[in-house]
Order: C-alpha cells, then structure tokens, then sequence
C-alpha cells in the first residue's frame, strides 16, 4: 500500500542544486524556493517536524567568483562554498520566516555523524531545534571536508541525518519522478517503479548515474541513501522536484517512487544499540530504577550505585540490576570519570558538581534497550 505525507510525524525533505540554482544565471530558482516553503510550512502547520537537506552552496559560490560549470578543485570548492553558502542561508531564512517559520542552520562533515561525541552533540542540536519548533537547514560544510572526509553528495547525507534524529520519512526532490528499470534518458522501454518493498542487487543495478553538471549525485547515490534510511527505519521517497509546490504534488498523486522499511527509526535504533555496539563499560543500579528502566523510564544518577570500566560519553555500557541481572545496554551521557561524581545523586545537582548544566539522565530512554526477556507485554514499544 502506497504510505501518504499526512501519515509522517517526522519528516527530512533533501533539496538538489539542480532544483535550487538556474544552471545558466548562477542566481538561486527564488519563485520556486518560495513554493517549497509554502509547502514545507503546511506540513509544519499539521505539527510536522520538519527539516531541510539543502545543496546549493557551491554552485551559488561558483557562479558568483566566476568559477564556471567545469569539475572544481578541492580548494576550489571549498571556496565557493564559503561565499554560497551565506547566500543559500539567507534565502532559508528569509522564505521560511515569511511563514512565520524559524531556520537554524547547521553545517556537518562525514566525522560529525560517524565519531560518536560528535554524533550526540548533532542529534542534541537538531533535536532542540525540532523540539522549539524551528527548521533546521542542513549542508555539508564544503568550506572544510576534504576529499577522504567528505560525503560527496547530499543524497547519503539526508539519509544520515535522517536516521540521527529518527525520522519516520526522507523525500528526495530530483529532476528524475523516481526509479526506473533503466535510465529512461538511454532506454525509451525503461519502466517506472512506485514501490520498493526491499533494496536487492536487482534494484541497485538499475541505478544510472548523475544527470547535472551541477549535481555530484545520482540515482545511485539515491539507492545508496535508501539502503541507510531503510536500515534505520525511515522510509524514502524520490519525487520530480521541478514544478512548483513539489511536496503538494506528491500528496495529490504525482508519479514517485517509495522505498518502504519494515522497522521504526525507535525499533531501529534499540536494535543497533542492542547488538552491533560493543559495550565500554557497566553501571549498576537498585531496585527502585529497576523498576523504572523495566517500565519505560530513563536511567537517572539516582538510581546508579557503581560504575564500572572506563568509557566516554555516548559509549555503550550494560545496566545491571540489583540482583546482578544484566537489564540491557545503552549509550551513556557522561564519561566515566563524570559518572562517577553524580553517582546516586539527584539531577538537579548536576550543575553544582560538574561545573556545567549536563544531562539529567544517565542514560536516556531512547538510548537505552531493555532486554525483551525481562520487559513485560505493557512494556514492550516503551523502553
């Protein structure tokens, strides 16, 4: 069954340089720009959170310091870059705010969604932006990846941040409606596809390459993006951004292409946190946060007794019950030295003992996977 946008509670909308800058005149498609807004704030007004993807800052950059459409160097780039990306900026702002919209803009590399402080620090950030209402406008920050760092197109870039903050969709707007058996530009039999159910190695060898000089992705990169969004539990949609009010269209019945996932990003990302991560460290707590953690809660310092190992924030460590039962494993807030001061400690003293007003939890809910042998039937979807 083909999902609708009225059904996504938490939704990434990646926005190509093709669709964002007139490739002749180097100036930013500002009539277009402002219907995307305009559909951007109506899924905003439904109570959506909503945040943005966007190119466009080294193709701005390029036409303003006379740079032309050929392949940049690495320097050349990320000067471009730097002069764009302010422009592009000021345009979010400007086009959102017409709505009564704010933009908070954010600027990530590769290490910024894969060293995991790095990784929290981004996700706190995004999540208070989201959590105050705000949009966040994400880029790739050009001006200071370098080629081993750098994701190379904003398609696996969404689909990353997509996954950090747990979002339930990722649109990506393309001049293409979606996937084909073939590149239809060389193949007239190549036929549409309006459901992908799973990414098999038949779905990726129909992926051709980039159509745009102006573009660094393509339609593989568009199925690389759709594997690391499946994964994570975000479903994905690639649209025909070219005609004005794109998000409108898709509502309305326009040819598209959805990637379905069979996960949550919550269920997701407990999996992960349950298998795939080695813990660093453990910390033991008595009966009364026991109880709580088995009931959905949070860890709190209160409820820690000891603390084991050597571990730094955002590291995996098990809990462990009263009894000794291991209670399940999650991502800590605190290094282990930190941990130890606030150790059976109520939150709110946190700031007097560090110096700084950290986290009141130990370990939050949706960092923490309980083991599913001890939760019980009302338990299961909470912690």
């Amino acid at each position: 069954m083909i999902p609708s946008l009225t059904q996504f509670r938490r939704v990434v909308v990646k926005v190509g340089s093709a669709l964002l800058v007139d490739r002749v005149r180097g100036r930013l498609n500002h009539a277009w720009l402002a219907a995307l807004a305009e559909d951007l704030a109506e899924l905003h007004g439904r109570g959506a959170d909503v945040l943005v993807v966007s190119s466009g800052a080294i193709a701005l950059g390029r036409s303003v310091l006379g740079l032309g459409t050929g392949a940049l160097k690495l320097e050349e780039s990320q000067a471009a870059a730097a002069v764009g990306q302010i422009a592009l900026a000021r345009t979010w702002s400007e086009v959102l705010a017409h709505h009564g919209i704010t933009a908070g803009q954010i600027l990530l590399t590769l290490s910024d969604t894969e060293e995991r402080r790095r990784y929290l620090n981004g996700r706190a950030t995004l999540s208070k932006l989201l959590e105050m209402r705000a949009v966040p406008v994400v880029n790739e920050n050009d001006t200071v990846a370098t080629s081993e760092i750098r994701y190379g197109d904003n398609d696996r870039l969404g689909a990353r941040v997509a996954t950090m903050i747990g979002a339930d969709l990722l649109i990506l707007f393309s001049d293409i409606d979606g996937l084909y058996t073939a590149p239809p530009a060389s193949d007239p039999a190549a036929q549409h596809i309006p459901l992908v159910r799973q990414i098999t190695p038949e779905i990726e060898a129909m992926a051709g390459e980039a159509a745009s000089n102006l573009s660094r992705g393509g339609m593989r990169t568009k199925i690389d993006a759709g594997k690391i969004a499946t994964a994570g539990g975000t479903h994905m949609l690639i649209a025909d951004g070219r005609s004005k009010n794109p998000l409108r269209r898709v509502q309305e019945g326009a040819r598209c292409t959805w990637f379905l996932t069979s996960s949550s990003p919550a269920t997701a990302r407990k999996t992960w946190i349950a298998g795939a991560l080695e813990p660093k460290g453990t910390l033991l707590v008595d009966a009364g946060a026991e109880r709580a953690l088995l009931g959905g809660a949070s860890l709190l310092p209160v409820g820690v007794t000891a603390i084991e190992g050597t571990f730094s924030r955002g590291d995996a460590v098990l809990v462990r019950g009263a009894g000794g039962v291991v209670l399940g494993r999650g991502l800590v807030a605190y290094d282990a030295e930190e941990a130890m001061r606030i150790v059976g400690r109520s939150s709110r003293e946190i700031e007097a003992i560090l110096g700084y007003p950290g986290r009141a939890e130990m370990i939050h809910r949706d960092d923490l996977a309980i083991s599913t042998s001890l939760r019980g039937p009302d338990t299961a979807t909470a912690a």
